[in-house]
C-alpha cells in the first residue's frame, strides 16, 4: 500500500456555527463541503492547505468534551490524553509566518497556549529557549472553540537516519501473564 498523505482528519465539535466562524475567520480556512447527516447531525470540511482537509462532525446530542481524556487538558502543563484520543492537530506553516501568527491569533481573540514560538530540539527537555542549529521544528500552540489543541509547525530540516534513535516503549504486561 502507498498512501499520498492525509485526506482529512474528522473531529467532533460542540457547535457547528461557532466552529465554522473560527476556522473560516480566525484561521482563514475555506469551508469547502457541507453534509447533512440522516440522524440530524452535520459533517463539514475545511481546506487546511496542501491538499488536506479538516472535517468536523456535529450532533445536537453529542456527549460533552472530556479534557484530559479525549483531548489535551492544559498544554504545556497537562499534555496527556487517553489511548485512542486525538492529542492535537499540527498545520504546516512557513517559519517566516510563525511570529506573525501569534499576533493574528491574539487579535482574533484566540488564546495562544505559549505566547512565543517554541523551539523543539533533541535536548533532554525537548525544547530550547534560543534558536540554534539543533532545532528541527518551531511551533505555535493554541485551541479552537471545542478545546481542540492546534499547532502551527515549521519543520526546519529533512529527517535523517539518526533521528530514529529510541526503542519503542511497551505497555506493562499483566503480572500473571
Amino acid at each position: 500500500m502507498k498512501t499520498k498523505g492525509i485526506n482529512h482528519l474528522a473531529l467532533v465539535c460542540r457547535d457547528m456555527a461557532e466552529t465554522v466562524e473560527f476556522y473560516t475567520k480566525a484561521l482563514g480556512m475555506p469551508l469547502v463541503k457541507t453534509v447533512a447527516l440522516p440522524d440530524g447531525g452535520q459533517h463539514f470540511f475545511f481546506d487546511c492547505g496542501g491538499g488536506s482537509l479538516l472535517a468536523f462532525f456535529w450532533w445536537p446530542d453529542a456527549p460533552p468534551a472530556a479534557p484530559g481524556i479525549a483531548s489535551v487538558k492544559d498544554f504545556p502543563v497537562e499534555p496527556r490524553s487517553a489511548v485512542g484520543s486525538m492529542n492535537h492537530v499540527a498545520f504546516d506553516m512557513d517559519e517566516a509566518e510563525l511570529e506573525a501568527s501569534i499576533g493574528r491569533l491574539q487579535a482574533a481573540g484566540v488564546h495562544v497556549s505559549v505566547p512565543v514560538v517554541v523551539n523543539h530540539d533533541d535536548s533532554a527537555m525537548g525544547v530550547a529557549r534560543e534558536m540554534h542549529e539543533g532545532v528541527w521544528v518551531r511551533s505555535v500552540y493554541f485551541r479552537d472553540p471545542n478545546g481542540v489543541m492546534l499547532e502551527f509547525a515549521a519543520t526546519l530540516r529533512d529527517f535523517r537516519p539518526e533521528d530514529v534513535a529510541h526503542t519503542p516503549g511497551r505497555a506493562v504486561e499483566a503480572a500473571d501473564a
